[in-house]
């Protein structure tokens, strides 16, 4: 299997790509890759870093540099990612400088930013100067939602690349093929997870997962007063921080070990008091990744309840459309026929209207008791964002 067969669903961009990396003088020196979550942009990123960075190599040398791509070991890949609310400046500035650098052993140098949409306007200026006056043998791919998401400058000297969303079967038939995934649970996977590939993966590879996301189900679908909503607001939150929790812990724990073994400490080992202030910055950053972690958690949790209202939505219409959540139909249609169309329609604005409130620092808890108590039809939809 080659990069390019970790996608699906994506046959015009990869042809794009793939016709770039096979004509130099179609080659651009700097890529924008756009898409919703969970199409691929970062899959379709390194499937064309590793088509760059082979060149006209073939065998063993190709499959290696491929593993070197995987492993983001290669000596002329910089890849910039980050789990933190935002890129630093600092991280982009060094970037730059290693772009300057001509290749060592490939075609190209390739520097690969993923969620590109996370540099504040000034980090984004620093980028700029680089894409103006870019050395010849470095390509740079950037990784956004949309290009909307980049300042204008810098979507004016990009060539842009737009996926799509793929098909639940699309998504279904990756999961079978890629990952070995029981057909069934696949589609279910593919499908619960709003065709997002990640975390259809995620849901088809991990129970605890499932687990999670039908608790948050039951609880939406359990409000029925006011101090029900205060109560299901609380356990969403909790329910979205474990899962942030389980989602990072065993990257923590890997990170923590290769740190100790790269200052040559053994395990269950006292550190150095002269060692310690590098974990010391090892922590404070994977706490930094953890406040992004449970931010991404409970929007995940409000996407699953977007999921069910959508479902009673469809039903209470008639609309006869495939249900995100057919594994429930029964619970949805005693649900549908209890309530109106009309109030499956306000907790669908209601659930929108806590996602901005959250983006505007709102404490989680408080953005959703308010989405669950108009949700239930308790009071009217409280308020607009502010």
């Amino acid at each position: 299997m080659n990069a390019w067969d970790e996608l699906t669903g994506q046959e015009a961009a990869i042809a794009t790509l793939r016709d770039a990396v096979a004509d130099p003088s179609a080659m651009t020196h700097s890529w924008l890759i756009t898409g919703p979550p969970g199409s691929g942009r970062s899959n379709l990123a390194f499937a064309f870093a590793t088509a760059l960075l082979q060149g006209s190599t073939e065998g063993a040398e190709a499959q290696r540099t491929a593993t070197q791509v995987a492993a983001r070991t290669h000596p002329d890949l910089a890849v910039l990612a980050t789990d933190r609310v935002i890129i630093s400046i600092d991280e982009v500035r060094q970037l730059v400088a290693q772009s300057q650098f001509s290749p060592s052993v490939a075609p190209y140098r390739v520097i690969v930013i993923e969620d590109a949409d996370r540099m504040a306007e000034r980090t984004s200026n620093v980028l700029l100067k680089a894409l103006e006056e870019p050395p010849p043998r470095t390509v740079w791919i950037l990784c956004a939602p949309s290009a909307a998401d980049l300042i204008p400058t810098i979507r004016s000297r990009v060539r842009t690349v737009r996926l799509r969303v793929p098909s639940v079967a699309e998504v279904a038939e990756l999961l079978v093929r890629r990952d070995g995934v029981a057909p069934e649970l696949a589609e279910r996977a593919a499908r619960e997870s709003q065709n997002h590939i990640g975390m259809a993966l995620r849901l088809a590879t991990d129970a605890d997962a499932r687990d999670r996301r039908s608790r948050t189900l039951d609880l939406a679908l359990g409000v029925s007063s006011v101090s029900g909503a205060v109560l299901a607001a609380e356990q969403l939150v909790a329910i979205a921080t474990d899962d942030a929790k389980a989602f990072t812990a065993e990257r923590e724990e890997e990170e923590r070990a290769a740190a100790l073994r790269s200052l040559g400490i053994e395990p269950g080992a006292s550190v150095p008091v002269g060692l310690r202030a590098s974990l010391k910055a090892l922590e404070e950053d994977q706490k930094r990744r953890a406040t992004r972690s449970v931010r991404d958690g409970i929007d995940r949790v409000l996407v699953d309840l977007l999921s069910l209202y959508r479902d009673l939505a469809m039903l209470q219409l008639g609309a006869g459309t495939e249900l995100v959540n057919e594994a429930i139909r029964g619970q949805l249609e005693a649900a549908a026929r209890a309530g109106t169309a009309a109030q499956s329609l306000a907790a669908l604005d209601a659930i929108a209207l806590a996602r901005r409130r959250i983006d505007g620092n709102t404490p989680p808890v408080l953005a959703i008791e308010a989405m669950l108590i108009s949700a239930s039809g308790r009071v009217p939809a409280l308020g607009s964002a502010s």
